[in-house]
Parts: structure tokens; sequence; C-alpha cells
């Protein structure tokens, strides 16, 4: 698929609702408002086309950066083009969208470590994602040694962090006791408490660690099981 067939079918698939609902959790610039099931049915279509991914991400539309994350070949990724892409990030959604290609990348652990430490909210934020991201898919990237670390600083950081990254370090706090180290992830959520996350004019919420990493780390638990 070519670029111009890309984006033609991008504004077909477009509506008015969706480009307000993606206004509501803080999209700006250029956007069609494609639902994410229509990006699915071209992702299905074009599979991986990195080359694809690189023109859909110069066109500056939120929609079509969204589909160049998810078409991109994650080997073909390096320091240098996250860190370009990273520069372009200017919402929550396309954060979202970089961390799922970024923690793909065989630089993911290095990307997490300089991002983490940005002053720039959707840089660090898109660090913690990725680290729920890589507990859930690559946990082998990190020793559990190294997760532990994570957890000490999320503890340590969590109550003073900007907006998203709050969000974020939540949400690895989550994945890895789901995933990687159930009991010091509780341990480390009871002593957190609640975390208060401001998601704006939407219906988005921030779950409570405490309850939910045992519910999920058994419904992991039961997953393997019947694998």
């Amino acid at each position: 698929m070519k670029k111009a067939e890309a984006l033609k079918q991008l504004k077909a698939f477009g509506s008015e609702q969706t480009r307000k609902t993606y206004r509501r959790h803080g999209t700006v610039g250029p956007l069609f408002g494609v639902k994410y099931g229509d990006l699915n049915k071209m992702v299905r279509q074009i599979k991986s086309d990195h080359d694809l991914a690189l023109e859909l991400w110069e066109s500056g539309v939120f929609d079509a950066r969204v589909l160049a994350t998810m078409v991109a070949v994650p080997d073909h990724m390096n320091m240098t083009s996250l860190g370009k892409w990273m520069k372009d990030v200017d919402c929550h959604g396309l954060s979202v969208s970089l961390s799922n290609v970024a923690q793909r990348s065989p630089v993911a652990v290095k990307m997490v470590a300089k991002w983490a430490k940005a002053r720039w909210e959707l840089v660090a934020s898109t660090a913690w994602m990725m680290v729920a991201g890589i507990a859930r898919e690559s946990p082998q990237l990190y020793t559990k040694t190294e997760y532990k670390a994570f957890l000490k600083t999320i503890e340590a950081e969590i109550h003073q962090a900007q907006n998203r990254v709050k969000a974020s370090m939540n949400g690895a706090l989550i994945s890895i006791g789901t995933y990687i180290d159930e009991k010091t992830a509780v341990k480390v959520a009871q002593r957190i408490g609640l975390v208060e996350v401001d998601h704006g004019d939407t219906s988005c919420k921030t779950p409570f660690a405490v309850p939910y990493i045992p519910k999920a780390a058994a419904k992991y638990r039961s997953m393997l099981a019947k694998k």
C-alpha cells in the first residue's frame, strides 16, 4: 500500500464523533478520527511495511502516526529513529502507540533508561509504559533484581511525578505484579496507596493496584495453566 492510498482509507474511516472523543482524551493537531478497530483492519491488510510507516509518520496526522507504529518493523527502530519520533509526540494517545513499538525494538532497555529520566511528561510516561509492556511481553529483558529496582523507584517517586507519569508508573507497578513479582508489588502498592491522576473530560479511572494485582495475577496463572 502506498502512502496516498493509506491516507485515503484513513480519511474514509474517520468520523466527527471519534474526532470529538480523541480531542477529549487530549489529542491535538490534524486527525481523521479513525477507530482502533478500523486501524486494525488496515494493519491486517498492510501487515508490516517499515517504509510506509516512516512516510505515514511524516504526514503529521494523528491516525496515520498511530498506524505507523502498528506497521513499523521494531527491529528496524534504533535510538535515533525512536528519538526522532519521540520529539513529535504531542499527546498521550501517541505516547501509548510509540511505547508499543519501542518496547519491541532492539534498543528497548536503552530507551527506557534514557526516557525515564526525562523532564518532559510524555517522554517519561512513554518509558514507564514500556516497562509495563516489557514485563508483560518480554520479561527476560530485565532481571528480577532490576524489576525490584523499578518498584523501588515507583514507590519513591510516584506521588511527586507528573500526571501522566503517575498513571504510567501505576501501570508498570500492576504489570510487574501481574507477571513478575506479585508479592513484592502488592507490598509496594499498599505503601503507595491510592494514586490520583487527572484524566480530564473522560471516563477513564486509575486502577487501585492493591486489589487489582492479585486478580490480574490469578487470571494470568489460570491462562498459563490452560496452555
